[in-house]
C-alpha cells in the first residue's frame, strides 16, 4: 500500500527541469517558479521594455490623455505560424491595433497573453516575441503587461496569442455602422485577398509565378490621415478580415438598414491573387485581408478622403468601389464587368479557416 501511494504521489509531481537553458518550452516555464521568472527576465522584459512593464506589477498603470476610451481584444491561432509578410506575433498586434483604428482610436497600450505548448522551440518563441515588439513599435504603441501559460504537449497548437488594446478616440469622431447613410461613398484602401491566398498557398504547398505575401500591417496611421482629411464625414470604418469584403459589407448593410451597390471593375485585385482564386474556385471578395480597410464616407468628402488614403504608403491603390443606396436594405449587389447585377450574399461557410 505504501509503495502504491508513493508511486501515485511521484506521478503527480512535476519533473525537475534538466536545464534552465532549455531550447524548448517546458511545463516549468508556466509554473510560476524560477524558470517562469527567468523566461520573463531574459525574454519578455528585454523585448517589450517600457516603464509600465518594468514595474512588474499585476497590471499596468497608465496616464490617459483626454478623449474617449476604445477597447478591443482578439485571439490568434493561425497555421502556419510564420508566413510571407508576417507571423502570428505581428498579426496579433496588427489585428488588435486595427480593431482600435476602426473605432477611430489611436492605440495607447497593448497587453499580450501567450498560451504555449510544451515542446515549442524556444527559438520560435523568441522570434514571435521580437516580431510582436517590432509591430507595436511600428504602430507607435507598447505592450505594457501580459501573461504566459504552458499546456501539456499535444494539448495546444504550438502557441496561441491574445492581444488586448486600449485606444483613445479624439473628440468629434464618431465611427459606427449606424451612421451609414444612402449616398455614402464606399472606399477600399487597396488590393484584396493577399493575406488569405498567401496563407493558403503556403499551407497547401501551392506554387505561383509571382510570390504572394500577406498584407498584414497596422492601419492606425492611415486612419489618422483619413480622419484629419475628412473628419466627421467618415461614418463607418471596418477591416475586412475573416469572410473578406463581401461578409463585412453584408454585415454593415444589415446593421445600417441600407443597401450596398458595388462596381466589380473598381475593386482592386492583384493578378497573382486573381489567378490563384480562379484556379482554386474562390471569390476574392470572400477571402481574408489583414491590412486593408473599408470606409463609408459622406459624398461631399469622398474625393478628399480617397486622396488621403492614396497619399499613405498603405493606401496607394485605394479605390471607390461602391455606394450606399436606399434600395434593397440589408443586401449587397455587384455590377459585373459586363453590366449585369448579382447578389453578393453573406458567407455561408469558411473556405479558408484559421487565417487569423
Amino acid at each position: 500500500m505504501a509503495d502504491d501511494l508513493g508511486e501515485r504521489l511521484a506521478a503527480l509531481s512535476c519533473p525537475v527541469p534538466a536545464s534552465a537553458g532549455s531550447d524548448t518550452v517546458l511545463l516549468a516555464h508556466g509554473g510560476g517558479g524560477r524558470m517562469s521568472q527567468r523566461l520573463i527576465e531574459r525574454l519578455f522584459l528585454p523585448a517589450f521594455d517600457n516603464p509600465a512593464l518594468a514595474e512588474l506589477h499585476d497590471g499596468a498603470v497608465l496616464t490617459v490623455p483626454a478623449g474617449r476610451l476604445a477597447i478591443s481584444t482578439d485571439s490568434y491561432v493561425i497555421h502556419p505560424r510564420f508566413f510571407p509578410g508576417g507571423d502570428i506575433g505581428s498579426l496579433a498586434v496588427h489585428g488588435t491595433v486595427n480593431d482600435l483604428a476602426m473605432c477611430g482610436a489611436q492605440p495607447l497600450a497593448l497587453t499580450a497573453g501567450l498560451v504555449l505548448e510544451e515542446g515549442l522551440p524556444m527559438e520560435e518563441l523568441e522570434r514571435i516575441v521580437r516580431s510582436m515588439q517590432a509591430a507595436a513599435e511600428r504602430a507607435g504603441t507598447s505592450i505594457v503587461t501580459g501573461d504566459t501559460k504552458v499546456v501539456d504537449r499535444g494539448k495546444g497548437d504550438g502557441v496561441f496569442v491574445n492581444v488586448t488594446g486600449i485606444g483613445i478616440v479624439p473628440e468629434g469622431i464618431a465611427i459606427s455602422p449606424s451612421r451609414a447613410r444612402p449616398g455614402d461613398a464606399i472606399l477600399l484602401s487597396g488590393r484584396i485577398a493577399d493575406h488569405g491566398i498567401a496563407i493558403l498557398s503556403l499551407r497547401e504547398g501551392l506554387r505561383f509565378e509571382t510570390d504572394l505575401a500577406s498584407d498584414t500591417a497596422p492601419l492606425n496611421g492611415m486612419v489618422a490621415d483619413l480622419l484629419a482629411s475628412a473628419g466627421e464625414a467618415v461614418h463607418v470604418l471596418r477591416d475586412p478580415t475573416r469572410g473578406g469584403v463581401a461578409s463585412v459589407l453584408n454585415e454593415l448593410a444589415q446593421k445600417a438598414g441600407a443597401g450596398v451597390e458595388l462596381d466589380e471593375a473598381a475593386i482592386p485585385v492583384g493578378d497573382a491573387v486573381r489567378g490563384a482564386c480562379e484556379i482554386l474556385g474562390l471569390d476574392p471578395l470572400y477571402v481574408a485581408n489583414e491590412g486593408k480597410l473599408v470606409a463609408f464616407v459622406a459624398p461631399h468628402a469622398a474625393e478628399a478622403a480617397l486622396a488621403a488614403l492614396r497619399a499613405h504608403p498603405l493606401g496607394r491603390e485605394a479605390a471607390r468601389i461602391g455606394t450606399v443606396v436606399p434600395d434593397h436594405p440589408g443586401r449587397v449587389f455587384l455590377r459585373s464587368r459586363i453590366g449585369g447585377m448579382r447578389v453578393v450574399d453573406m458567407l455561408t461557410g469558411d473556405p479558408l479557416p484559421r487565417i487569423c
